[in-house]
């Protein structure tokens, strides 16, 4: 009788852990409305993108900016966590110069005019409004403007052209916007440039395949000489060694690995240099 009343003990306090457990699992799937909501906004102005993620709080009837915002104070222009805005390219913040990058916004609220800093830092807690402006990066002046009443707090990016574009908070009655400029001209100059050096990649990416899956040598001679045209590197030399070789012309792939050395040993990226050492010794014999 006592063992059938311990082995009864045992069962409950097993169903019973069971049942707390089971009720924790449920708790922590359970999903409400947060309070202030991550959101996230995002531009592309001329060809740099630029994207910001926050919490955006609701004014839910406080009076906001001289009070749950003080004036004069540091604020992380948010809730929950630091607000971050991230840049593809070089710009302009308000006309202060900024890498690529992602930094935390800090704003200082005042009644005669808003401050925007960014920050490196991008765990930085302002929520005690107490501001270390050591990993501060630049601090620009906003422009205020009146609006009708927004009850949640939003970013938005607004008169965006080519090469411009304003980063604008929203909230209660209040716009604080400042100016972003892109150099799309230098930039879409650099991007063609790049797309041009490297032009001679893909023909020698055809050339390998159609030389060494294929043995395609027609098709992989004419992709390489079209490589070669817009560009001589010590791969492309080397892929053309390749397929000579590969063809029984031991003399003409001589020469283009020997190329393909002299060019390699002035590139730190010279990754077969041991492959193509080795041919030039094997194929001098032939």
């Amino acid at each position: 009788m006592l063992c059938f009343r311990a082995t009864s003990a045992r069962i409950a306090l097993t169903v019973a852990a069971s049942l707390t457990l089971g009720a924790t699992a449920a708790w922590a799937d359970l999903e409400l409305p947060a309070p202030s909501p991550a959101a996230k906004v995002a531009q592309r102005v001329g060809i740099t993108d630029i994207s910001l993620e926050y919490s955006s709080p609701a004014v839910d009837g406080r009076k906001i900016f001289g009070s749950l915002v003080p004036w004069d104070k540091a604020w992380r222009t948010g809730a929950n966590s630091p607000t971050k805005i991230t840049f593809g390219r070089e710009v302009r913040f308000g006309g202060a110069d900024v890498l690529p990058g992602t930094y935390a916004i800090v704003t200082i609220p005042s009644e005669k005019g808003w401050i925007v800093a960014l920050n490196k830092d991008l765990s930085i807690n302002v929520t005690d409004h107490t501001y270390d402006a050591k990993d501060e990066l630049v601090r620009v002046k906003a422009t205020i403007s009146a609006i009708p009443h927004r009850e949640r707090m939003l970013f938005v990016f607004s008169n965006t052209k080519d090469d411009e574009t304003s980063l604008d908070l929203e909230w209660d009655k209040l716009k604080v916007s400042v100016p972003i400029q892109v150099d799309t001209g230098a930039h879409v100059a650099g991007s063609i440039k790049t797309t041009l050096d490297n032009a001679w990649r893909p023909y020698a990416q055809a050339a390998r395949y159609l030389a060494e899956k294929k043995a395609d040598y027609p098709g992989a001679t004419v992709a390489i000489d079209n490589s070669l045209a817009l560009k001589s590197t010590w791969l492309n030399n080397w892929i053309k060694a390749d397929i000579l070789h590969r063809q029984g012309n031991h003399a003409e792939a001589l020469k283009f690995a020997q190329i393909a050395k002299d060019l390699g040993d002035k590139d730190p990226n010279f990754y077969y240099k041991d492959q193509v050492t080795k041919a030039l010794s094997d194929w001098h014999k032939k």
